[in-house]
């Protein structure tokens, strides 16, 4: 059977000239000349991807996607907005709503059908991610009494964010609309010195949280947060978060140890910046590095971000690990480090 698409847009040569180009696909199309049209036949229609005009009468774009994302019905529906701007802005206000992608007008036939076509099979993969993540996140559900079952729902029926590579989840000083639970990837946090200089503090994988001390502290973030990797992501809404927290002080008290845990991991690092050599910090960079990594002594990790990371420059890092390597304490290959004595990387002398 032929996937629908509903397109939502007030030009009609666009718009005609779209579903032209996907009804030639095979696709099935419907047509919306404004928003509050569009929203109807969503609900009704329930089509399998949604292109969105941000710039329209009546109800615009971040309306149309405002109203569906809070249907259960139409919120895991993808959505991407067409748009003639391309500005930083628009981007990131699209995204933290929900929108999974842009579609920058002018769009060729290749683009569009490249577009949409990704999208439908990254949406395929979501009962996968979910699936996943919600058998690990019995870890943290079965910790508390009362609450699990009603997280676990919560996380099932959101939508699952796709986040490229070096994009950013959020800003130092942005007002955050939820926290974010990685599904797929890793999420660096950073933080911006006067002069420049970029210090990460700290590297998020699958089934970890990013974001909660500014919700629960009712505070902007005080650091960025930027992808790694191709990431997948699901937001859990700020208001969702404080009153299952309110409700069930359990899940509270889970939260809270892993808020404890990153507060820990920080002053690490921060003690480590303070008084360790250049060796000892890179020597327990790279232990921690493993600790999160979950894999068997060996990670992958760029020399700028263990620059990032340890407080200290490029050449240094790059220095340094050709000591380590000629010491027999690593092997690296690439973005590949691969531990040879744990022990000795552990007693390293400062």
């Amino acid at each position: 059977m032929s996937k629908s698409v509903l397109i939502i847009e007030d030009n009609n040569d666009i718009r005609e000239s779209t579903a032209e180009i996907l009804q030639l696909a095979g696709y099935q199309v419907q047509e919306a000349s404004n928003g509050k049209i569009g929203v109807d036949l969503a609900l009704q229609h329930r089509p399998d991807i949604i292109l969105c005009d941000i710039m329209m009468p009546e109800l615009d774009g971040y309306g149309v996607l405002f109203l569906l994302s809070k249907n259960p019905e139409t919120s895991t529906i993808p959505f991407i907005f067409l748009t003639a701007k391309a500005e930083r802005l628009d981007f990131r206000k699209g995204m933290e709503m929900g929108a999974d992608d842009y579609l920058t007008k002018p769009f060729d036939d290749i683009e569009l059908l490249n577009a949409i076509e990704s999208r439908l099979n990254k949406n395929e993969k979501q009962k996968a991610y979910f699936s996943r993540s919600l058998q690990n996140l019995e870890t943290l559900a079965t910790g508390a009494r009362s609450g699990g079952a009603e997280l676990r729902s919560m996380i099932a029926g959101r939508k699952i964010r796709q986040v490229k590579k070096k994009q950013v989840l959020y800003y130092e000083g942005d007002t955050p609309q939820g926290i974010y639970l990685i599904l797929e990837g890793s999420v660096k946090t950073i933080k911006i010195a006067e002069d420049g200089r970029e210090l990460m503090t700290g590297l998020f994988k699958a089934d970890e949280y990013i974001g909660m001390n500014a919700v629960l502290l009712n505070d902007t973030f005080n650091e960025t947060a930027e992808a790694t990797e191709d990431t997948a992501i699901c937001m859990l809404p700020r208001e969702m978060v404080l009153s299952l927290l309110d409700r069930y002080p359990d899940i509270g008290r889970q939260f809270l140890k892993i808020l404890s845990n990153n507060i820990r991991e920080k002053e690490e690092q921060l003690i480590e910046l303070a008084y360790n050599s250049v060796r000892k910090r890179l020597a327990q960079v790279i232990i921690r590095l493993n600790k999160q990594s979950g894999e068997d002594l060996q990670f992958k990790i760029s020399r700028e971000e263990l620059a990032t990371m340890a407080g200290m420059a490029t050449e240094t890092v790059s220095r340094t690990l050709t000591d380590f390597k000629d010491e027999g304490l690593i092997e690296k290959k690439g973005s590949s480090i691969h531990i040879m004595d744990l022990n000795k990387l552990a007693r390293m002398k400062n």
